[in-house]
């Protein structure tokens, strides 16, 4: 359309002055008063459609803050004290949209304490026992309970605050280092527990290089200065957030997915000393980083098919034997 605009100008122009009609002084300021105007029309234009763009992300974030929040309808009741004890009884899921469930009829009981790995094919319901249990999903049948109390009915808020979690698919912010571990700033940052933690993940040399140590920003968003994380250096800032976090609970959703080999080994040698007393969940394809646990819960399509130790489950010959048999032939 600009160069349609060009032609018709420069031709009906240039026509005026070979006819006489104009002046070349003419020619030039009426060049230049179209051009501007083209300018002036272009950026109206911009703005109509920068203004249709905007107004739909709006409309989305109306619609997003009205919803109402079923999470936080009747939760009420206090944390009971621990040590905690959660039951899953008949517990059922299906995602919205989904002919299958994701998980059917699974009863179980967690305690204080423990360690357990949990394991299984992708799609086996590994991910979504997690997130039930987190109420992040409620349950479309039977309940969850804490020390016989359905979740349902105690503080949202406070219900989130005694787990702590690290998933695959973490996220950090342009923010600094020191925030990106601590996330909340109400009860103080404690410094030398972040920078302790960073060094405890496997951060310590690169920490050590960083000028602006703790105040380093993330990403250069706000800062052109700022530390861009790798893959596996950002997975490392998270498992520092969760374990600063210093929760009852620690949840573990293949936290060491992009971490090479040794890493792998100090971050699972670091979880099983620093959970200690707590209820810990390790979800991980690996089967080698989960000996230490106390009991191995082994997932197939939406149920719970074996539980048990290392050795025992191996004795079985059964689901886990299998998947344990098929992951070390590659390491014979």
């Amino acid at each position: 359309m600009n160069l349609v605009r060009e032609i018709i100008s420069y031709g009906y122009l240039a026509e005026q002055v070979i006819g006489g009609l104009i002046t070349i002084g003419d020619f030039t300021m009426y060049l230049a008063a179209l051009t501007q105007f083209s300018s002036a029309m272009t950026e109206v234009m911009k703005s109509v459609v920068n203004l249709k763009q905007f107004s739909g992300y709006y409309d989305a974030l109306e619609k997003y803050m009205n919803m109402p929040e079923h999470m936080r309808e009747g939760s009420c009741l206090e944390i009971p004290n621990p040590p905690f004890e959660f039951a899953f009884r008949n517990v059922s899921f299906t995602y919205p949209g989904q002919a299958a469930a994701s998980l059917s009829g699974v009863s179980l009981l967690l305690r204080s304490g423990e360690k357990l790995a949990i394991v299984g094919e992708n799609g086996a319901g590994k991910t979504t026992f997690i997130k039930l249990l987190m109420r992040m999903y409620d349950p479309d049948e039977g309940e969850i309970t804490l020390n016989g109390v359905d979740i349902r009915k105690l503080d949202f808020e406070k219900y989130q605050k005694i787990i702590g979690a690290v998933f695959q698919d973490y996220k950090l912010f342009s923010f600094s280092l020191r925030d990106n571990v601590a996330m909340d700033n109400k009860k103080g940052y404690e410094d030398n527990k972040i920078i302790s933690l960073l060094e405890t993940s496997g951060l310590k040399e690169k920490y050590n290089r960083l000028p602006k140590g703790l105040d380093t920003f993330l990403n250069k968003n706000f800062d052109t200065e700022g530390y861009v994380p790798s893959g596996g250096e950002g997975q490392k800032i998270a498992i520092a957030r969760a374990l600063y976090k210093d929760a009852p609970v620690l949840v573990l959703d293949e936290p060491t997915a992009a971490l090479d080999p040794r890493s792998d080994y100090e971050i699972y040698q670091t979880f099983h000393e620093m959970s200690k007393g707590k209820l810990s969940l390790f979800v991980s394809h690996r089967m080698g980083s989960i000996h230490f646990c106390d009991r191995i819960l082994v997932f197939r399509r939406g149920r719970v098919v074996e539980q048990g130790t290392h050795e025992e489950l191996l004795k079985k010959e059964g689901e886990y034997s299998q998947l344990y048999q098929m992951q070390a032939e590659y390491y014979r």
